[in-house]
């Protein structure tokens, strides 16, 4: 029986859990630390609409690769897998670049300050309250299924498939919500946009 015990190459582990810890630190120092401007005039107000496009496509691809291995079909799955894994990195590429130039958008800002006055929370009501537990959960996730999806590729890879199944049990359903709930936030704060 496969475990982890068995020889596994060291290399790409620890690349892993460079990648695994790097990239929520990278996304939460462009969320805390306004990064605004610094790519001179480039306009990124186009990415969250390309971003949630991705994050829909990403949902589609994820389920039809499901869909594909239960019913035995391992090349659709596979290319379903890349195409996932693919739309992932553009994804986090196209994240990073927006916010590393574009403005911070606050859920409720009607007059677009980027201050929520009393006025404006009292307007958004319990729906801001929906938007931030959607907003946390989705962030939190995203941290935790980096090294899941990761893992999952290196024993696919490798041809672990008994450890490849068992990461995918948690991998798939988080990636999953991930990636619908990054088309749920973006419709919920898109009429924020400035």
């Amino acid at each position: 029986m496969e475990t982890l015990n068995q020889k596994l190459n060291r290399g790409p582990l620890i690349t892993i859990g460079i990648l695994s810890i790097a990239i929520p630190v990278v996304v939460a120092i462009l969320l805390f630390i306004p990064q605004t401007g610094k790519l001179g005039d480039l306009d990124v107000s186009f990415l969250p609409h390309l971003n949630a496009i991705i994050n829909g496509t990403c949902a589609l691809t994820l389920f039809l690769g499901f869909y594909f291995i239960k019913k035995g079909n391992q090349e659709l799955h596979r290319l379903m897998m890349f195409i996932s894994f693919a739309l992932g990195a553009i994804f986090l590429v196209s994240y990073v670049v927006y916010h590393f130039q574009g403005g911070h958008t606050v859920f409720g800002d009607l007059n677009a300050d980027g201050i929520l006055s009393e006025a404006e929370k009292a307007t958004a009501g319990n729906t801001r309250i929906v938007y931030l537990v959607l907003l946390l959960s989705h962030i939190l996730l995203s941290a935790v299924v980096v090294p899941l999806v990761l893992l999952s590729i290196y024993f696919a890879i490798t041809n672990r498939l008994i450890l490849h199944k068992k990461i995918v049990k948690w991998a798939y359903p988080i990636w999953e919500y991930v990636a619908v709930t990054g088309v749920l936030v973006y419709l919920m704060i898109s009429p924020y946009y400035a």
